[in-house]
């Protein structure tokens, strides 16, 4: 995500809430108050969503960079050992207790 994407997806959210504020004040009526509820609603939604997505960006490069940095670490943990086969019970009885 682009440093110009930023702050046109911000921009656009706080955009929209003006829009709200400015409906509110100029148009009387129900009619002012819906779209201002509506307007200021949907900017507040996309503003929050935009700071969770940001969250989980920061996050992903996070997990990224400590895979980088501890990969040589991690491909010796990796190699595991096989499971032995236990061999086969046939005409056995199980017991339950």
């Amino acid at each position: 995500m682009t440093t110009r994407f930023r702050i046109a997806a911000f921009g656009s959210a706080a955009a929209l809430i003006i829009a709200g504020v400015a409906c509110a004040a100029l148009i009387s009526g129900g009619t002012g108050q819906i779209l201002a509820m509506a307007l200021i609603g949907l900017g507040l939604v996309a503003a929050t969503s935009l700071v969770f997505f940001e969250v989980g960006l920061s996050e992903d490069r996070e997990r990224a960079r400590e895979r980088q940095l501890s990969s040589p670490e991690r491909a010796d943990r990796t190699t595991r050992r096989k499971r032995p086969k236990l061999p086969r019970s046939r005409d056995h009885r199980r017991r339950l207790g």
